[in-house]
């Protein structure tokens, strides 16, 4: 596969992942505190969703290959 397809899939696979993150929002795993001014999130689920999303696609394209 060439890199600008590569490129093409990348930003495709981005794309769903912010429209899914838009409609969805925190998902239940996600931590996150507040006290005063100062804010702390850490998205732990949504982590592990990218990730095993992103890994799911970077099989797939290796598969084609």
């Amino acid at each position: 596969m060439s890199p600008g397809k590569l490129f093409i899939v990348i930003g495709i696979v981005f794309l769903l992942i912010g429209l899914l993150w838009t409609f969805v929002g925190k998902l239940p795993g996600d931590v996150s505190f507040k006290r005063g001014n100062v804010s702390f999130h850490f998205p732990i689920m949504t982590s592990i969703v990218v990730s095993i999303v992103l890994s799911l696609v970077l099989f797939i394209i290796n598969k084609f290959r």
